[in-house]
């Protein structure tokens, strides 16, 4: 006796749907998300590294350079105090209005040429201390920019 299929069990038959395809599908489709999320994660991680050494080196070039600018400052103080000091020794040896006038000239002559030189000094050492604390930033963001065009 030959089984007869009906039109009700033809409807509900799924012969296209394999299982065991899916499985594998779904198991692909998990294996490349998970791939992608770890070589998102190591990007990341080496981004937030790179991050951090740049701002440490940006900080310790800060530190130096105001350790730097500190010790300009204190020499330039020293040696108006010193240059002052003399001055006033040369004072207390003065016989006339005449000497006093000619010394109190040259200290203030002396004195602004020494502010001058200072103020140049200070300069040229904050530029330099402005490009140790860029620097890091600046290869930094060479590096970020080169990984981008690639």
């Amino acid at each position: 006796m030959a089984t007869r299929k009906t039109t009700t069990e033809d409807v509900f038959a799924f012969t296209a749907f394999d299982p065991a395809k899916f499985g594998d599908s779904y198991r692909e489709f998990t294996e490349k998300g998970m791939s992608q999320s770890k070589e998102a994660y190591d990007k990341f991680k080496t981004a937030a590294e790179d991050a951090t050494k740049t701002v440490e080196q940006t900080l310790e070039s800060a530190q130096a350079g105001t350790v730097e600018m500190g010790l300009k400052a204190i020499d330039s103080v020293r040696s108006t105090a010193d240059s002052s000091l003399t001055h006033l020794e040369s004072l207390m040896g003065v016989k006339s209005v005449a000497e006093f006038i000619e010394l109190q000239t040259a200290f203030v002559r002396s004195q602004a040429e020494s502010a001058v030189n200072h103020v140049k000094g200070f300069q040229d050492t904050a530029r330099k201390v402005a490009d140790d604390v860029s620097k890091p930033g600046k290869a930094a963001y060479e590096k970020a920019a080169k990984s981008f065009k690639a």
